[in-house]
């Protein structure tokens, strides 16, 4: 499969360049793109939730009234989860919410997110390019050259590049990301994707782990 190579402009130029079928013309494997994704997103949770339990929450440990003779349910302690202001009944502890997944699931859903974007015409190859400073006016012309400024946009490096990252951090929908920190989370949530020409062996090693 070959692409067209753009500039910096958003302008075609006379080159092409040749994709893996292996990483960006597979059969999409759903199932896989939803464990990848999920497990992308429970291990950003930080588990810190947690609820009082009987044993926690402050009160008096005076039984309350005699046991039998008043008509009503027994009761013991005023910390009860049955009364007002008692402890909670199987509330959240902390806990952490990380869990594996086999490489090559995480790989094929890697493939499997490409191809649908190169399907859907939403990855845009564009040569090797940096700023000279770290300005967000920058990022913004590179999203009008494409017309991508009410997108979410993901740009692909080879390597980190500081100008590139500190001039999209301000822009809303916009990220920086190095090829080999590429998950199919990011991939998914993008609207559409600039790859640097010099990542794409990068993407296709990763993908191919």
């Amino acid at each position: 499969m070959e692409l067209v190579v753009y500039n910096i402009k958003g302008s075609e130029t006379s080159r092409k360049v040749e994709l893996n079928d292996e990483v960006f013309g597979i059969e999409a494997n759903d199932h896989a793109i939803y464990l990848d994704a999920k497990q992308y997103m429970a291990n950003q949770r930080q588990g810190t939730h947690k609820a009082k339990q009987k044993g926690e929450v402050s009160g008096s440990t005076k039984k309350l009234k005699k046991q039998k003779g008043t008509g009503t349910a027994r009761a013991g302690s005023i910390k009860s989860p049955v009364f007002r202001g008692g402890g909670r009944v199987f509330g959240p502890v902390p806990r952490s919410y990380r869990f594996k997944l086999n490489k090559k699931v995480k790989a094929l859903a890697r493939r499997s997110a490409l191809s649908y974007k190169v399907a859907e015409q939403k990855i845009t190859i564009v040569e090797d390019f940096s700023f000279d400073t770290c300005k967000t006016k920058n990022f913004v012309e590179l999203m009008q050259n494409f017309k991508l400024t009410d997108k979410r946009v993901l740009l692909v490096s080879q390597k980190a590049d500081s100008n590139l990252q500190l001039s999209a951090r301000n822009i809303q929908g916009a990220e920086v990301i190095n090829a080999d920190c590429l998950n199919t989370y990011t991939i998914l949530k993008a609207h559409h994707m600039l790859v640097l020409e010099s990542a794409i062996s990068d993407i296709e090693r990763i993908c191919l782990k």
